[in-house]
C-alpha cells in the first residue's frame, strides 16, 4: 500500500482557525478564546495568549481590522473582524489540499514499551485517559443538542456541527481504545499470575 502525501503550499495556521470564527461574526480576544475553549477545541487548541499574539499577526497583514469600543469602567474593547484580505487568504487556503496532522501522543509511546512495567500501572494510566475523553464526549454531545433540527441547519451552522461530529467520533474512538487495551493487559496479567 503506497501513501499519497500531498505538498501542501499553505499550511494550517492558528491564524486560519481564527479566521474561520470571525467569518460569522466580529468578536473580542476574550471571545475567540471562550470560542477556542467551548467549540474549536475537537480539532484545534490554542491560549488566550497564543490568540492574541496572532490576532496582531493578523492585523499586519491586514487580515483583520479592530474597532476600538471605549468603556468606562474597563479597558477599551478591542472587536475583531475578518478583511476581505482575510477572506481571501482562507478561501485560498482552504482549496488547498490538506495534509493529516502527524500524531505526537505519549500515551501510545508508554503503551509501547509498557511491557517492561505491571499492567496494573498502564492500567491505571489508560483508565485516568478513558475518563478524560468521557468528559469531553458528554461536553460535545450536550453541544450537539444545541443544533436542534439537522435538516434546518443553515449552511454555515451545518459545516460547524460537521466539525463537531468529527470531535464525537474520535472521543468515542478514544474509549473505545481504551476498553479494548485495559481488557487486553487485564488478560496479559492474568497469564502472568499463573506463570509466577
Amino acid at each position: 500500500m503506497q501513501l499519497v502525501v500531498y505538498v501542501n503550499k499553505k499550511i494550517m495556521s492558528l491564524a486560519h482557525a481564527i479566521a474561520t470564527i470571525l467569518l460569522q461574526s466580529p468578536q473580542t480576544g476574550y471571545d475567540l478564546s471562550k470560542e477556542f475553549n467551548e467549540k474549536v477545541s475537537c480539532y484545534w487548541q490554542a491560549t488566550s495568549q497564543q490568540i492574541y499574539r496572532e490576532l496582531a499577526r493578523m492585523q499586519e497583514k491586514e487580515w483583520v481590522k479592530v474597532e476600538i469600543l471605549a468603556q468606562s469602567v474597563r479597558p477599551d474593547k478591542k472587536i475583531y473582524s475578518l478583511t476581505d484580505v482575510g477572506r481571501q487568504e482562507l478561501i485560498s487556503w482552504i482549496a488547498e489540499p490538506s495534509q493529516a496532522t502527524a500524531i505526537r501522543e505519549d500515551l501510545l509511546v508508554k503503551v509501547r514499551s509498557g511491557f517492561i512495567v505491571s499492567e496494573d500501572i498502564l492500567i491505571s494510566e489508560i483508565e485516568r485517559r478513558k475518563q478524560f475523553h468521557q468528559q469531553k464526549l458528554e461536553y460535545y454531545r450536550s453541544s450537539e443538542v444545541e443544533f436542534g433540527d439537522l435538516d434546518q441547519l443553515s449552511r454555515p451552522q451545518r459545516h460547524i456541527y460537521l466539525t463537531l461530529r468529527c470531535g464525537i467520533r474520535y472521543e468515542t474512538m478514544w474509549i473505545e481504545w481504551c476498553d479494548e487495551a485495559i481488557a487486553s493487559l487485564l488478560i496479559q496479567k492474568k497469564v502472568n499470575n499463573k506463570q509466577n
